[in-house]
């Protein structure tokens, strides 16, 4: 189906093209939410005539937009969600659940305005685009994490997996550390008990009679 643009699509044209689209995107997308008209004779003739005015309403959205882009450029949010060790979540993120994240702080975000290509499913800082007008994009911080103290870890720049290895070798650590330390108890105690082993068999051969003084006693 050919059809009139009424305003900027991304990867489609720009205000009044004629292009070429699947029925069902027309259908489904383009003219129910008047992005579009059919590209017959009569609605471009339409079209010539509100050409004007159709562009200053452009603009005036596009003011619109910019100005909440300033306020949310570089804005990030926190998301909690469970997941595994692996960092993969029990289940995942969509644009739904980012556009009311940020409809919570105040920012008039649609899931429909929310470009992501698929939901997220791993904890992290991810770079989320924001359409808040065809020819106005912002980029906000989804920070998905288990916790508020992971989430700050992940805003610093860390990961989750530094943190748990950090552990584990700490851990190591300790556990060679205490066995070095009993090895060392063991060494001392078996020292210890050779030494005295010696000295209890010098003192019986010092207190045993040799030989010449048995044999003199058996003479006299």
């Amino acid at each position: 189906m050919e059809v009139i643009l009424l305003e900027r699509i991304e990867k489609l044209g720009g205000m009044g093209d004629i292009v070429g689209v699947k029925d069902g995107y027309a259908r489904n997308f383009l003219l129910p939410r008047k992005k579009a008209l059919r590209a017959t004779p009569e609605n471009m003739a339409r079209f010539e005539r509100e050409r004007e005015a159709l562009e200053q309403l452009n603009s005036d959205r596009r003011d619109a937009a910019s100005s909440a882009a300033t306020r949310l450029e570089g804005e990030s949010i926190i998301l909690i969600r469970q997941a595994s060790d692996t960092l993969q979540l029990y289940g995942s993120v969509s644009a739904r659940d980012i556009a009311e994240a940020m409809a919570e702080r105040g920012a008039e975000v649609r899931r429909q305005q929310v470009r992501l290509d698929r939901p997220i499913k791993s904890l992290g800082v991810h770079d989320v685009r924001i359409a808040l007008h065809p020819e106005v994009t912002v980029t906000v911080k989804v920070n998905v994490a288990r916790s508020p103290e992971e989430a700050e870890i992940q805003a610093r720049g860390g990961t989750i997996l530094d943190e748990a290895e950090d552990e584990a070798d700490e851990a190591a650590e300790g556990e060679a550390s205490d066995a070095d330390a009993a090895a060392s108890d063991d060494a001392d105690a078996t020292d210890a008990g050779g030494a005295s082993v010696s000295a209890e068999a010098a003192d019986g051969e010092a207190d045993s009679p040799s030989d010449e003084d048995t044999a003199s006693a058996q003479a006299e």
